[in-house]
C-alpha cells in the first residue's frame, strides 16, 4: 500500500467519512467567512483611530466563547449526546450567517460573529472527543491527520475565495456549508461518537474533574505551556497580518487573502504528513520540529521586502503550524478516555485560546490607522521569538512521553474519581 493510500485509510470507515465530509464543507464556508468579518469590520471603521482594536474584537469574539465553554461549560461535552451538540451548534451558525448581511453596525457584526464562535465552542471539541471512539488506535493518528488536512485546506482556498466574493456571498456560502453538515452528521450513528455518557457527580465537581485530569495527565500539560507560549505570539501576529499587508506590504485585500491562502496552503502539507512524522520520530521531536519551523516562517515573513516573499514564508509557517496542531489533538485525545475527553479537551483549548486572545489584544493596541509601517514586522518578529520558546518548552515536557498511550490518561482521570 502506497503512503498516499495509507494516509487515506480512515476514510473506508463510513461514519468517520460523513464526519470528514461534514467538516470539509463548513470549513471553506467558514474560512471565507473569517476573512469577509475582518475585512467587514475594517472597512467599517476605517476612519477610527481605533480600527485595530475593532480588528482585535472581531478575532477575539470568534474564539473567546470557547474560553468560557472550557471553563464553565465543558461537562456538558461528556454528559449531553454530541452529535445533537454538533448538530444545534450548526443550526445556530446558519441564523448567524443568514442575518449577518443585515448587520448594521460593526458592533452588530462583532456580536453575531461572538454568537458563532459560542456554537464553534462547542461544536469544535465535540468532534475531536468522538474522533477516537469512530476509529481504532493506530489510525487515529491519520484521522486526526485527514482531519486537520481538510480544515487547512479551506484556510488555502476560503480566504482568498472570501476577499474576492466579499461579506455577502462569504456569509451565504457559509450559511449553506453548515445546512450541509447538519444533514451529514445526521448519518453518524449517536453511539459512534460517544461510547457512554459521564454520570454527574454535581456540576462544579464534574468541572473540577475535568480540570485535575488535564493537570495530572503530562500529555495535556504540555500543550497547555507550549502552545499557550505560542499562541501568545500568534495572536499579535494573527491581528497585525492585515496591516502587514494593507500597509506594510501596500498589497490591499487582495495581499490579506493571499498571506492568509499560504498559510492554509503549508497547514495543507504540515497536517496531511504530521502521522508519518510522528511515526518516525515520535510526538516531543515532532512537536519541537513544528514550532520550530512556525518561528521560522514569522520571522522571514517580517523580514520580506514584499508580499509575494511573505507569502511564502506564511507556507513554511503553516507547515509547522499543521504539524504543531496535530501533535496537539494526538497529545489530548491519548491525555484522556472517553468521560472525560470533552471537558479535558475544551479547559485545553480554552486556556490556549485565552492566550491568543492576550496576544490578539496586546498586538491590536500597536497597530491603527496612521501606524509606522514597519510596526507589524516587530510583531511578527516577537511572534517567531515567542515560538521558538514554546518549541524548547514543548520538547522538554514531552520528551518523557515516546510510546505514550491512552493508558496515561486513564490512570490519571482514574486517579481523579479515586481521590473524590
Amino acid at each position: 500500500m502506497s503512503t498516499f493510500t495509507s494516509q487515506l485509510a480512515p476514510l473506508r470507515l463510513p461514519a468517520f467519512r460523513k464526519l470528514f465530509l461534514a467538516t470539509m464543507g463548513s470549513s471553506v464556508g467558514t474560512l471565507m467567512a473569517a476573512v469577509a468579518l475582518t475585512l467587514d469590520v475594517q472597512e467599517r471603521t476605517k476612519h477610527s483611530p481605533h480600527t485595530g482594536l475593532w480588528v482585535s474584537a472581531v478575532l477575539i469574539v470568534a474564539f473567546l466563547p470557547t474560553v468560557v465553554v472550557g471553563l464553565f461549560f465543558g461537562p456538558l461535552l461528556d454528559r449531553l449526546q454530541r452529535r445533537a451538540l454538533m448538530i444545534a451548534a450548526d443550526a445556530i451558525r446558519v441564523g448567524v450567517f443568514v442575518a449577518l448581511p443585515f448587520a448594521p453596525s460593526a458592533g452588530a457584526v462583532v456580536g453575531l460573529a461572538l454568537v458563532a464562535g459560542l456554537a464553534t465552542g462547542f461544536f469544535r471539541p465535540a468532534v475531536y472527543a468522538g474522533v477516537p471512539n469512530l476509529v481504532d488506535e493506530e489510525l487515529l493518528p491519520k484521522a486526526n491527520a485527514l482531519l486537520q488536512s481538510v480544515e487547512n485546506l479551506s484556510w488555502m482556498l476560503g480566504p482568498v475565495l472570501g476577499a474576492i466574493a466579499g461579506p455577502t456571498i462569504s456569509y451565504a456560502v457559509n450559511a449553506a456549508s453548515f445546512v450541509v453538515s447538519i444533514a451529514l452528521v445526521l448519518g453518524i450513528p449517536a453511539r459512534l461518537l460517544q461510547s457512554e455518557r459521564a454520570l454527574t457527580r454535581g456540576y462544579w465537581r464534574d468541572l473540577a474533574d475535568g480540570f485535575v485530569a488535564t493537570l495530572r495527565s503530562r500529555s495535556m500539560v504540555a500543550v497547555v505551556v507550549a502552545w499557550g507560549i505560542a499562541s501568545l505570539g500568534l495572536g499579535a501576529a494573527n491581528v497585525s497580518q492585515i496591516f502587514l499587508a494593507k500597509h506594510t506590504f501596500s498589497s490591499g485585500g487582495f495581499g490579506f487573502g493571499l498571506l492568509y491562502g499560504a498559510i492554509g496552503a503549508g497547514l495543507v502539507l504540515g497536517a496531511f504528513y504530521s502521522a508519518q512524522l510522528l511515526e518516525r520520530l515520535g510526538v516531543a521531536i515532532s512537536y519541537a520540529v513544528g514550532l520550530t519551523v512556525m518561528a521560522f516562517g514569522l520571522v522571514g515573513a517580517a523580514l520580506s521586502p514584499n508580499v509575494w516573499v511573505a507569502a511564502g514564508c506564511c507556507v513554511v509557517l503553516g507547515i509547522g503550524n499543521g504539524t504543531s496542531v496535530a501533535c496537539n489533538a494526538l497529545l489530548v485525545q491519548r491525555g484522556t478516555f472517553d468521560v472525560m475527553r470533552g471537558r479535558a479537551l475544551t479547559f485545553v483549548m480554552s486556556a490556549t485560546y485565552l492566550a491568543v486572545a492576550i496576544g490578539e489584544l496586546a498586538g491590536g493596541s500597536f497597530v491603527h490607522k496612521g501606524v509606522a509601517p514597519d510596526v507589524p514586522r516587530w510583531e511578527w518578529g516577537a511572534a517567531g521569538a515567542a515560538l521558538a520558546v514554546a518549541a524548547v518548552a514543548g520538547w522538554a515536557i514531552a520528551r518523557k512521553l515516546a510510546g505514550e498511550t491512552a493508558a496515561e490518561g486513564e490512570l490519571a482521570s482514574s486517579a481523579v474519581a479515586a481521590a473524590n
